[in-house]
């Protein structure tokens, strides 16, 4: 891994507006993944994940959905600069997406092999005889068997764990800079999602990429990621190393989530829970956006909502109860 920095996220507000109210999907959120380095973006449903996400490929319904502020800067362009026709050549070409559900993603009427050579016609220029030999190289690439016969075959005719190789050999195609993969093994067993977890890994190696992966998955998060950050409320609460983050984790939510982690060495009968539940985009309390679930909360919580602030050496925490120590996160 080096500390060559490929995408840089600052002061990103993505809001939505629906029926008169101003839903603050994301809302300040910045930070930067460098190549060659695995990032984790970790919360709850409504966090603010995947649509984190999609501002960055710029694939945000508009109307209702905005980007209002901020800046999206890969290998130090800004994304958000460029017209619609010129992040077409961005998106599958320099970042790849693996989407979660892999069926509403492939085209149920064209072929596995039409699909995977579209995007190399599209974007590299390849003619589609050479784009179909390199569709069967792909797919022995993510581990088929048998990729001259599957190149042939319909999304219908494959198991989950094989349409979501066929989506990471699609997302990799084009050799992209950055890969995000949204919740990549939601559906998919156990031993599947080991499998791809571990195929995404030998491929971000092999093409000296960097991987965003978007999960609640903490069990995920151990296993792939170099670096945590944590989004509660469309704000980044936590950032740091993945060993920090399990072995020090500061912001209470974080610590909530951890604790809620079933762990085979604990005989605890019951696992412990967050109360209550991450509150609209539309509707956020006032200060800190935890604070209504937070049993160390205080009156100053309700005040103003706490800065991102470098609590230890690259450890970043948003809370009160740190504001005293390190400084100001700009």
């Amino acid at each position: 891994m080096s500390n060559e920095t490929l995408l840089e996220v600052e002061g990103l507000k993505t809001y939505f507006h629906i029926e008169g109210k101003v839903a603050k999907a994301v809302d300040g959120v910045d930070f930067s993944i460098d190549r060659g380095e695995t990032v984790a973006l970790v919360g709850e449903s409504g966090s603010g994940k995947s649509i984190t996400s999609m501002s960055i490929m710029q694939l945000i319904p508009s109307p209702p959905g905005k980007i209002e502020e901020g800046a999206i800067k890969l290998e130090g362009k800004d994304l958000l600069s460029l017209s619609e026709r010129e992040m077409m050549k961005v998106r599958g070409n320099d970042i790849g997406m693996i989407f979660q559900e892999p069926m509403t993603s492939l085209n149920p009427v064209f072929t596995i092999g039409e699909q995977l050579a579209e995007p190399m016609v599209k974007h590299q220029g390849m003619n589609k005889k050479d784009a179909k030999k390199r569709a069967v190289e792909l797919l022995k690439l993510v581990g088929f068997p048998r990729a001259e016969e599957t190149v042939k075959e319909y999304p219908h005719q494959l198991s989950g764990g094989m349409r979501q190789r066929v989506m990471i050999a699609m997302a990799m195609s084009c050799d992209p800079k950055l890969l995000i993969a949204d919740e990549p093994t939601t559906a998919l067993d156990v031993t599947i999602q080991a499998q791809i977890l571990d195929l995404m890994q030998d491929v971000k190696k092999k093409y000296n990429s960097a991987i965003l992966i978007i999960t609640h998955d903490l069990g995920v998060v151990a296993e792939t990621s170099d670096r945590v950050l944590v989004m509660y409320g469309g704000q980044i609460v936590e950032n740091a190393s993945a060993k920090d983050l399990f072995t020090n984790p500061k912001h209470p939510y974080t610590v909530g989530l951890l604790n809620s982690m079933p762990d085979v060495a604990d005989e605890k009968e019951r696992l412990e829970s967050i109360p209550g539940t991450v509150p609209p985009a539309h509707n956020f309390p006032d200060g800190c956006r935890f604070a209504p679930r937070c049993k160390h909360a205080m009156e100053a919580c309700t005040e103003a909502v706490p800065k991102l602030r470098e609590n230890e050496p690259n450890h970043h925490v948003r809370c009160i109860l740190y504001e005293d120590q390190g400084g100001e996160k700009e």
